[in-house]
C-alpha cells in the first residue's frame, strides 16, 4: 500500500475513535440526571443541572468586580434619573445618604432597597467628624441611621464619613464599618461628564470603590457612560458588601 493511502487510513481511523469516545462521554452524561450537555460556540460544555459539581474551565474569564457609589443624596430629580438607568443596565451601587436630604425623599429610598441598591449613612450633614465632638458625631450618625431604617426596616450597616474624615476611636461609638474610596471622580468639582468620565475610566481597576455623587446632573450621565464603558471592559458592578467580603 502506498503511503499516501497509509497516512489517510490512519486519519480516519483516529477520527473515528475520537467520535466514538465523545459519544460514550455525552451518553454518559445525559444518563446520569445530574448534568446536561449543550454545544457553545463549537466546543462541548458540561451544565450543572443537580447536586453535581462541575468545575468551571481553568481558561474560563472571570468578571472583575468594582464598586460604583454615590455620597450626598437622594436627590428628588438626579437619583430617580440614576436609578432609571441603573436599573435599565441591571447594575446594583451603593448609596451614602445624608440625613438632612431624607424627608420627603422617602419613596426613593424605598425604591433604592427595592431595586438591590445598597443603601449606608453619610451623617446627618456634611460637616468634618473629627473635629466634632463625640457626642454630636454620634447623634447625626445615629439620627440618619434611625431615620434610614423608618423607611426601610434595616438599619445601615456602613458608614461614609464626609470628606473622609475620621477617627478610628469613634468607630467603637457608632458601630458601623467605615467605607472609603479608592478612585475619586472629583464630580463635585469638575462638573462636566467627559472629563470626569475620562478621569475615572483613567484610574478605575478591579477591586475599586469609585465615589461620585447622585445630586448632579453631570454626575448621573457621567456614571451611566462609565457603567457602559466598564461593563464593555470586562467589569461586574457590586455592592460595597459584596466587595469587601469578597
Amino acid at each position: 500500500m502506498k503511503l499516501k493511502y497509509k497516512i489517510w487510513l490512519f486519519a480516519l481511523l483516529c477520527a473515528a475513535d475520537v467520535f466514538l469516545l465523545t459519544a460514550m462521554v455525552r451518553t454518559a452524561a445525559l444518563s446520569s440526571g445530574h448534568v446536561h450537555v449543550s454545544a457553545e460556540e463549537g466546543e462541548w460544555r458540561l451544565e450543572n443541572t443537580g447536586n453535581q459539581t462541575i468545575q468551571p474551565e481553568p481558561d474560563r474569564k472571570v468578571d472583575r468586580c468594582i464598586a460604583l457609589t454615590f455620597d450626598d443624596g437622594p436627590h428628588p430629580v438626579c437619583t430617580p434619573k440614576l436609578l432609571d438607568g441603573l436599573k435599565e443596565r441591571g447594575v446594583h451601587a451603593t448609596f451614602f445618604l445624608m440625613g438632612q436630604n431624607i424627608e420627603g425623599n422617602e419613596a426613593i429610598i424605598k425604591r433604592m432597597q427595592e431595586e438591590g441598591h445598597l443603601i449606608g449613612n453619610h451623617s446627618y450633614s456634611h460637616v468634618q467628624l473629627s473635629k466634632a465632638g463625640t457626642g454630636a458625631v454620634c447623634r447625626a450618625v445615629d439620627d440618619t441611621s434611625r431615620l434610614i431604617e423608618e423607611i426601610t426596616g434595616e438599619r445601615p450597616r456602613y458608614l461614609r464619613p464626609p470628606y473622609g474624615d475620621w477617627r478610628e476611636e469613634l468607630e467603637c461609638q457608632v458601630d458601623l464599618t467605615t467605607v472609603l474610596w479608592s478612585v475619586d471622580s472629583l464630580d463635585w468639582k469638575l462638573r462636566n461628564s467627559d472629563r470626569i468620565v475620562k478621569r475615572v475610566l483613567k484610574d478605575a481597576e478591579e477591586g475599586d470603590i469609585i465615589l461620585m455623587h447622585d445630586i448632579f446632573p453631570t454626575s448621573v450621565s457621567a456614571a451611566l457612560r462609565i457603567v457602559d464603558e466598564l461593563k464593555d471592559r470586562g467589569y461586574t458592578f457590586v455592592t460595597v458588601d459584596e466587595l469587601l467580603i469578597d
